[in-house]
C-alpha cells in the first residue's frame, strides 16, 4: 500500500514527456542478472512488484522479463543481452559480470536506442547510465571492520572474492583488504574465487581452512560465497572457532546466523534494487530524466536484528 501511494505521488509530481503521456501501449523491460541465483530471485521479486504497482497506477501494462545466465560467464550474458536487444524492449536492466567485457554489447544497446539501467554494479566509464545499488565499499568495509573486532584485531583471515571481474565484487574486495591492512596483527592468508556459486564457495573454503588451520575468520564479496563458507565451517566442526561476517540476506545466510555459524551479514537489499531499477526503467521509457545513482542502503543482519 505504501509503495502504491508513493508511486502515485511520483506519477502526479513528475514531468512526463508529451508523447509518453498520450500513449497507452504496453511497456516491456528485460532484467538480466549475473547468473541463476537465489539473490537475483529476490531482485526479480522486487522488480515484479514494481511492475504490478505501476500497471495498476498508470493503467498501462508493464511487464518485466527475467532472463538469467545459467553460469557466471560474460559470453553467455552478452548473448542474452544481444538477443534481448533484438526484440527491441522498452528498457534493459543489467547486472554486469565484467565492465570491459560487457561494454561492446551495451554500446550496441545505445546504438539501437534501448535505454539501460544498471543494478548491483557501476556503469562503465563514460557511459551515462543510472545505477541502482548500495555503496559497495561501505558494505565491504562494514563486514571487514566487524570481523576485525570479532577476532580482537589479530589473526589470519581469508576473503572469498566472488567473480573478480564483477565491478561490485572487486570494489568490496579492495575495501575489505584496505581495512585489514590497517591492523598490523591481521594477515590475509588466502583468497578464494567462488564465481557466485555456493557449492564452489564451500569447496574453496574447505580447502583454504585445511591449508590454514589457524584461520581466525572470513569475509566475502558476493552473496553465494558466505553461504558456502558457513557450510564449510559447520561441516569442519569449526563453528565458534572460525568467525564469519557474511553478505546479503539469502535464507541460507540468515539460517547460518540463527545457528551461530556466522555472526552477522551486511545486506544490500536485493528486493529494493529490483524495485527501483524498474522505476528507473519506466521513467526513462516515458521520457523522464533519471538520477545518476540510486542508493538502496545496507542492512546489518544479526541474531538481535532478526
Amino acid at each position: 500500500m505504501k509503495s502504491a501511494l508513493f508511486l502515485t505521488a511520483l506519477l502526479v509530481g513528475a514531468p512526463v514527456a508529451a508523447h509518453a503521456a498520450d500513449s497507452n501501449a504496453p511497456l516491456r523491460f528485460v532484467l538480466i542478472p549475473k547468473v541463476v541465483h537465489p539473490w537475483f530471485d529476490k531482485v526479480n521479486s522486487g522488480a515484479q512488484e514494481a511492475a504490478v504497482s505501476l500497471s495498476k497506477i498508470t493503467g498501462r501494462q508493464i511487464s518485466v522479463e527475467y532472463r538469467a545466465p545459467q553460469a557466471a560467464d560474460v559470453s553467455s550474458q552478452n548473448d542474452i543481452i544481444e538477443r534481448a536487444i533484438s526484440t527491441h524492449p522498452d528498457g534493459l536492466i543489467l547486472d554486469l559480470l565484467d565492465e570491459k567485457g560487457n561494454r561492446a554489447t551495451m554500446e550496441e544497446a545505445v546504438d539501437e536506442k534501448v535505454p539501460m539501467t544498471i543494478f548491483d554494479s557501476v556503469a562503465p566509464e563514460g557511459m551515462n547510465i543510472t545505477a541502482v545499488g548500495a555503496d559497495f565499499c561501505q558494505q565491504g568495509t562494514m563486514a571487514a571492520e566487524r570481523l576485525a573486532k570479532l577476532i580482537n584485531n589479530k589473526g589470519e583471515v581469508a576473503i572469498m572474492m566472488g567473480v573478480p571481474t564483477a565491478p561490485n565484487h572487486a570494489i568490496r574486495a579492495k575495501c575489505e583488504q584496505a581495512v585489514f591492512a590497517k591492523y598490523k596483527d591481521i594477515k590475509v592468508v588466502a583468497t578464494g574465487i567462488d564465481n557466485d556459486s555456493i557449492e564452489t564457495g564451500q569447496k574453496q573454503a574447505s580447502a583454504i581452512m585445511q591449508a590454514h588451520p589457524n584461520l581466525a575468520g572470513w569475509v566475502a564479496c558476493d552473496a553465494a560465497g558466505p553461504v558456502g563458507i558457513g557450510q564449510a565451517i559447520r561441516e569442519s566442526g569449526k563453528t565458534g572457532k572460525v568467525q564469519e561476517v557474511g553478505l546479503d540476506n539469502l535464507n541460507d545466510m540468515i539460517q547460518l546466523i540463527k545457528e551461530g555459524v556466522a555472526e552477522s551479514s551486511a545486506s544490500s537489499r536485493p528486493e529494493m534494487q529490483g524495485y527501483w531499477s524498474v522505476i528507473s526503467a519506466w521513467q526513462q521509457a516515458i521520457g523522464q530524466k533519471t538520477p545518476k545513482y540510486i542508493d538502496t542502503g545496507i542492512d546489518l543482519i544479526t541474531k538481535q536484528t532478526l
